[in-house]
């Protein structure tokens, strides 16, 4: 038995937020069906997408589920959904803010013909405050919400991170709300309306910088680069290999001890160095010391070394390492599949439980493609009914 065997779930969402938290749900055993407007979810469409015009990035986040083509904007078609929606127990959706209210089809609404619905709307600010309502992207909440401050050298310009923290903190945040929500249904009867917002999700990964920031009456550096975000530990940084870069950390004074031992470099043995807050004090001479030290050894050797010795530390792998590293292959996070339209890409699990069957993803079907299937089959449509709304455009 999988964890979410027989949850319906309706994904009405876009992007990365809420088609990631759905793609975990159908992971976990959840019946996802993922409603696209006429034109599709604008993330099919990028310049990644393959021959039936799906892109990479669409097909890693909603590979396993069903699709469902339905013109919101028409009347017939907020009459259609308002049937799924009967038949449904999770709505998530991160439409543009107000979208579902202008629709008729807001959690009032709903809830109201099917008590036991749990909408999950995942937004960018919230539906209360001075922002609420204004749109949001990864980026804009990167910037709303200090991560491109604190991301990038002092001297350098405010940097957005590489992966789409945001969306992606956000999307497990949103998941955490349905599954409680879900659980509390269960003594009540009832379902509930669950909001995330991406700031309220990405703001406490920022507890180092802020820390740093309040204990130093805000004179410490917004941007650390690659040490600690408050300036509090060290050494802690990325340091130059002869064939890349090796991340190092010594969160005690017993981890420095073992890497001064392992380093045997004189410069490293002054007094100085003997306490968190004199390597904090003098953080540049410590990584010019560890740096020169690292500087004529292979990555993966010298993580070998560090790690022998209990000392925190990786190899700074590349992207292309990644993709083909043993230990990610294992765990299936990122999954390559065949099936009889060739080889693609998408994301597993990243969930283990011990009594729950795991979920093999599917290629994304076209857009629209289980439409009718779902019309007939869970909803009870006739032949003549879809025909009707397929002629009219609704589906």
């Amino acid at each position: 038995m999988t964890a979410l065997a027989g949850v319906r779930v309706v994904d009405l969402g876009q992007f990365y937020f809420a088609p990631y938290c759905t793609m975990l749900m159908a992971r976990l055993g959840a019946e996802v069906i993922k409603v696209e407007a006429p034109a599709g979810d604008p993330y099919r469409r990028l310049p990644t997408a393959d021959e039936e015009g799906a892109s990479v990035q669409f097909h890693l986040l909603n590979s396993g589920k069903r699709m469902m083509r339905l013109d919101l904007k028409s009347e017939e078609g907020k009459a259609v959904f308002r049937d799924l929606m009967k038949e449904t127990d999770v709505l998530v959706q991160n439409l543009s803010p107000g979208a579902m209210e202008r629709f008729g089809l807001d959690f009032e609404t709903l809830h109201a013909e099917n008590p036991r619905l749990i909408m999950a709307s995942g937004t960018g600010f919230g539906s209360f405050g001075p922002l609420a309502g204004t749109p949001a992207m990864d980026l804009t909440v990167q910037a709303r919400s200090a991560i491109m401050s604190t991301t990038g050298f002092d001297e350098g310009p405010p940097l957005r991170t590489g992966p789409s923290v945001v969306d992606f903190m956000g999307s497990a945040h949103l998941l955490s709300g349905v599954l409680a929500a879900l659980y509390q249904r269960e003594h009540t009867g009832l379902g509930q309306h669950v909001e995330v917002s991406l700031q309220d999700a990405i703001i406490p990964s920022l507890a180092s910088n802020i820390a740093g920031y309040v204990h130093s009456g805000g004179t410490m550096p917004e941007r650390t680069g690659n040490r600690n975000g408050g300036l509090a530990v060290s050494p802690y940084n990325a340091y130059k290999t002869k064939d890349g870069w090796i991340a190092l950390i010594c969160p005690t004074d017993a981890h420095w001890k073992r890497l001064r031992d392992v380093m045997n470099e004189p410069a490293a043995e002054e007094t100085r160095f003997d306490t968190m807050a004199g390597r904090c004090g003098d953080m540049d001479d410590l990584d010019a010391i560890v740096g020169a030290w690292t500087a004529d050894k292979l990555k993966d050797e010298l993580s070998a070394q560090l790690a022998e010795a209990q000392i925190p530390n990786a190899p700074v792998v590349t992207l292309g390492e990644l993709l083909v590293d043993p230990h990610v292959e294992e765990h299936g996070v990122v999954r390559w599949l065949d099936d009889d339209k060739g080889r693609f890409i998408t994301f597993g699990n990243p969930i283990f439980m011990s009594q729950s069957a795991t979920v093999e993803p599917t290629r994304v079907g076209p857009l629209g493609s289980d439409t009718d299937d779902i019309l007939s089959g869970e909803l009870g449509y006739s032949t003549g009914d879809i025909e009707r709304l397929r002629r009219s455009g609704v589906v």
